[in-house]
């Protein structure tokens, strides 16, 4: 059974709490102070025998409970610590769970709320996990990941186009890590030593985005009060990469569209035209092809642009990428964070798979760094997880039929209490069955 300390300097709460404890078949120490407290834990660490969950008084005489959690410290990942107090302060509360301890007791309790969190806190830490380290965070931050035959197929498209020179345009919803794309195709070209420069379209209004791709000449207009190298010129010999290429005005699609045919243009206010040597590739969440249809986005500068393709999948179409993302991301947040490790629930696991995940990859990293906040460095738990909309409902179409026909003959019952088997088509002794099978 686990073990339970108690660490108290009331003898009469702490023998009080140890009964009750013992009632319900947890095998209970107690200490008297913080002192002997810290050297029962420590002496249990050191034998392999340390307990399961600690009981800890925050005011005590000689040593308090306050160092008592500071000198656990990392221990307090592995080892859920209660504290207690009468004096139930928000300081005090934010303090304790700042050091690492697991819930917070205000005195006096009740009975049920201290089997409660008992019960809890000792299936919070007893329960499966997949855990990952800081240390084993050894992949680029820049690389993409995932196992499934859809970005093994991404994975290989890449392979095959890096070296080359072609434009490329990267297709896929918000999150699904197109900006990762450009950079696994320039990092492994031939273009690799040279600058890869960034330009998200949809970030600037229509004549800053200009000045920006194109450069502009000192007085070219109002606040130019001095030269400005434009982004093509940035990456000379390298490579640009256009985030959001559909939000795109008109104009900048006529200038871009020359660039793409000949590599040229004009920095604003300047009539010398410049060449440049650039790869480009260009990524957007929206469907170009409807948008030629609208006459929102030029049809030729469509067809420059969609030399390669490179489509993205959502994250919900490879399911069986999320456990393996999920140890990269909690593996990156335990480092920021300072967290030795970090773990998971299988349950929390499995709660993740059934998510339909709008917001893609990123989502899942944002839902996984709140998450580790939340459980404060502990295994994360299903309510840890804080979804942006909700769950996609199981699929158990024997649950989803029966819910169906107590919905129907609820209504029937509303609708005609003295023949409702007939608005369901039903005779009498179906129906009688029916009903009393759902207790309805």
């Amino acid at each position: 059974m686990p073990k339970i300390l108690i660490i108290d300097d009331e003898k009469p709460l702490r023998q009080a709490m140890a009964q009750i404890l013992q009632d319900e078949g947890y095998t209970v120490i107690e200490a008297k102070d913080g002192s002997q407290g810290l050297k029962i834990i420590q002496d249990g660490i050191a034998q392999g025998d340390r307990p399961d969950l600690v009981f800890l008084d925050l005011k005590m005489p000689r040593t308090q409970g306050m160092t008592v959690l500071k000198n656990l410290g990392k221990i307090l990942f592995e080892l859920p610590v209660i504290v207690m107090t009468a004096y139930g302060t928000s300081r005090t509360a934010i303090e304790a769970m700042q050091l690492g301890a697991y819930d917070y007791l205000t005195k006096p309790f009740d009975l049920e709320t201290l089997v409660e969190l008992t019960e809890k806190a000792l299936a919070h830490h007893q329960t499966p996990v997949y855990r990952v380290s800081a240390e084993t965070l050894g992949q680029n931050t820049e690389e993409m990941l995932g196992r499934s035959p859809l970005m093994q197929n991404v994975f290989k498209l890449i392979g095959r186009i890096a070296q080359g020179d072609s434009t490329v345009l990267i297709l896929g919803e918000s999150g699904t890590g197109k900006e990762l794309v450009a950079s696994m195709i320039h990092t492994t070209s031939a273009r690799s030593k040279k600058p890869l420069v960034k330009v998200n379209c949809a970030a600037l209004p229509e004549h800053l985005l200009e000045a920006e791709l194109f450069g502009h000449e000192k007085g070219a207009f109002t606040g130019a009060d001095h030269l400005r190298i434009g982004r093509f010129e940035q990456a000379n010999g390298g490579t640009v990469f256009l985030d959001e290429i559909g939000e795109l005005t008109p104009v900048i699609q006529s200038k871009l569209l020359r660039v793409l045919q000949d590599r040229s243009f004009e920095r604003l206010g300047s009539n010398q035209t410049r060449t440049v040597d650039v790869r480009i590739l260009a990524a957007t969440n929206r469907n170009l092809e409807e948008m030629v249809h609208s006459n929102q986005f030029r049809e030729d500068l469509y067809y420059r642009l969609n030399v390669v393709r490179v489509k993205l999948p959502a994250l919900r179409d490879r399911v069986e990428d999320i456990e393996l993302l999920t140890q990269h991301f909690l593996s990156r947040i335990a480092l920021k964070q300072g967290y030795p490790s970090l773990a998971i629930a299988e349950t929390a696991m499995t709660k993740l798979k059934s998510y339909p995940f709008p917001g893609n990859v990123r989502e899942l990293q944002n839902i996984l760094e709140r998450a580790a906040v939340l459980s404060g460095g502990r295994p994360i738990l299903p309510e840890h997880l804080v979804f942006t909309q909700n769950e996609q409902p199981e699929l158990n179409l024997a649950q989803a039929l029966a819910q169906l026909e107590q919905d129907l003959i609820r209504r029937a019952l509303l609708l005609d209490p003295q023949q409702p088997h007939k608005l369901l088509g039903l005779d009498l002794q179906t129906f009688a069955q029916k009903r009393q099978q759902w207790n309805l």
